[in-house]
């Protein structure tokens, strides 16, 4: 006997059976009979449309056998929204309860997409962020830092309820612990210029008029070069750098910084500390018409220092007019 037949608030309900394609399915999925049970009476209660507190009981219990349940989420939320016009009860009430529920689950499935879309559907219907929900996303990150799933979240978030301003020490005391933390890079430089970028098309407005603020790319210069010397060969900040010029149209200021790193760049590369300043050094060769030396920073990418990626540099060489490198 089930759990909901033997119910006497679900007699009302019979369950609708999955189809699998007739008595014989060539590949039927092996459900345990608790999940395949729920399932039918969720398949009944679809079917008449109910909205109901027996409902969310009976997907709550579904997502603890299938958290991965999409369709399962999406009615749970309909239904949290029809409850809340149907019995007049407080929304930001309901879902602060439903956002409670929802924590202690984000953190025993980490990796769960489903649980961070239900969270995003419950907030577009407030007008404030929650004063906890900060806190939470802290939590998670304590327990792994580039859950891209909550990284995502949390860049909705900044731009839902206009966080730009107060993410930037958040971001900060992440790359103080973990300067390698490529995720908290990609924040920062969401943080700073996604403010100013189309969500929907990904151009950024300063590509039609709007100006950059030369003092803040002056201070973040500043501060991804002080956090390349504490890890020369983490490629995130050279990434970063890359783009902070990039709105300057040029390279070359941080010439002289890229020389810290490359070593010997005319004879083996001895000293060399860092593979992305060679690649950074190579370009701003380039940008400087210096094709030969910008083919010897590469040659020693491809020769030395990542000859794994040799043929991408063999083809650098060739943009510059230069020949391949041989093993």
């Amino acid at each position: 006997m089930g759990r909901y037949s033997e119910s006497e608030e679900w007699t009302d309900i019979t369950p609708i059976a999955q189809n699998d394609g007739g008595p014989n399915p060539l590949a039927a999925i092996a459900y345990t009979e608790e999940y395949s049970e729920a399932m039918g009476y969720f398949r009944a209660v679809t079917a008449k449309n109910e909205k109901s507190e027996r409902v969310l009981d009976l997907t709550e219990h579904i997502i603890g056998m299938n958290p991965a349940h999409y369709t399962i989420w999406l009615y749970r939320a309909n239904t949290i929204f029809e409850l809340q016009k149907t019995n007049g009860s407080n929304l930001q009430d309901d879902i602060l309860e439903e956002l409670q529920w929802l924590d202690n689950l984000s953190l025993k499935h980490l990796k769960n997409y489903q649980i961070w879309h239900h969270r995003q559907t419950l907030m577009t219907r407030l007008d404030r962020i929650p004063p906890t929900e900060l806190a939470f996303l802290a939590q998670m990150f304590a327990k792994d830092a580039k859950n891209y799933h909550v990284w995502s979240y949390r860049q909705w978030l900044v731009r839902r309820f206009a966080l730009w301003d107060t993410e930037l020490p958040y971001i900060e005391s992440l790359l103080a612990a973990d300067v390698r933390n490529n995720s908290a890079w990609n924040h920062r430089w969401f943080v700073l210029f996604g403010q100013h970028v189309d969500p929907r098309s990904g151009k950024g407005l300063d590509e039609v008029g709007h100006i950059v603020d030369e003092d803040l790319l002056d201070r973040e210069v500043g501060y991804t070069e002080d956090k390349i010397r504490l890890a020369p060969q983490n490629q995130s900040p050279w990434n970063y750098l890359r783009g902070l010029l990039r709105k300057r149209g040029s390279l070359l200021e941080c010439k002289a910084f890229a020389e810290e790193f490359v070593g010997d760049v005319e004879g083996e590369g001895e000293g060399c500390r860092s593979s992305h300043a060679l690649d950074f050094f190579a370009d701003c060769m380039a940008e400087e018409k210096k094709a030969e030396k910008a083919g010897k920073a590469l040659e020693l990418l491809a020769k030395r220092f990542d000859p794994i990626r040799r043929n991408y540099w063999n083809y650098r060489r060739g943009l510059l007019g230069l020949g391949a490198v041989q093993a």
